[in-house]
């Protein structure tokens, strides 16, 4: 378990050290996610290596939003004052992330039955 959460640990604080040496944009916590994937696709960690800690932590990630839901508690003056812009905004983005999600799925769809189209055909 020690291990496996090093290795978690690890890929955060390689997160924290690209976003430190480059400046790039994004939270430290999803460039380490994806330095885990990457390291996990080109098998430097082997998927044992780390698969009790992250069902654990899967299994148990509603517990890592009660803090955060907690914290809401202390700005319910603020939201109430911006209702209007939230609703507004959580809608719209929701929309536009369904329909682009649905484009991009048919797209790869029509272009993958083409390749499979042009690969049977040869």
């Amino acid at each position: 378990m020690i291990r496996q959460l090093a290795i978690i640990f690890g890929c955060l604080a390689l997160g924290e050290l690209v976003i430190y040496l480059t400046g790039i944009p994004l939270p430290s916590s999803i460039v380490g996610m994806l330095l885990l994937t990457m390291l996990l696709k080109l098998k430097v960690i082997r998927l044992e290596w780390v698969r009790s800690i992250s069902d654990f932590l899967v299994g148990n990630i509603g517990f890592f939003f009660v803090p955060p839901g907690v914290a809401v508690m202390l700005y319910f003056d603020l939201i109430k004052a911006e209702l209007v812009p939230i609703l507004a905004a959580s809608v719209i983005s929701t929309i536009l992330v369904l329909a682009v999600t649905g484009w991009m799925h048919q797209f790869y769809g029509k272009a993958k039955d083409k390749s499979h189209d042009i690969f049977k055909h040869k």
